[in-house]
């Protein structure tokens, strides 16, 4: 996958629904997120998703892609995205893996929120 179509892949996870996370995100996926239950699979992203408004547009920075193996993607980049007057800042990576030619899912998401501060589950 080149550059170009990582980003536009990126990008359909943040302004796509339910569908876009059935067909992209592995069901072995793990994802880090500053919302409860925290860490989430694929069914509970998916599900989190549908009950969440989408975002209207999203902006990538200082965006860095690595190959480590063949079939193997890892992103890390700067996300500000928003909706109606919602403005949201992360530090974020993905993970790709290749299922067959052109084919691919997201099988690792972590967003690091800038300015919010995250709920400890352990906190009394």
């Amino acid at each position: 996958m080149n550059d170009d179509r990582i980003w536009e892949f990126e990008r359909e996870l943040w302004l796509g629904g339910g569908d876009v996370y059935r067909e992209n995100v592995a069901e072995d996926c793990v994802m880090a997120l500053p919302a409860e239950p925290f860490l989430y699979d694929h069914s509970s992203a998916t599900e989190a998703v549908e009950k969440t408004p989408r975002w209207s547009e999203v902006e990538f920075a200082d965006t860095r892609v690595t190959r480590p193996e063949e079939g193997l993607i890892v992103i890390g980049y700067r996300a500000h995205a928003r909706r109606d007057d919602e403005d949201y800042h992360a530090l974020c990576t993905s993970t790709l893996r290749r299922i067959s030619h052109e084919n691919w899912v997201v099988v690792q998401h972590q967003q690091t929120p800038f300015g919010v501060e995250v709920k400890d589950p352990d906190a009394a």
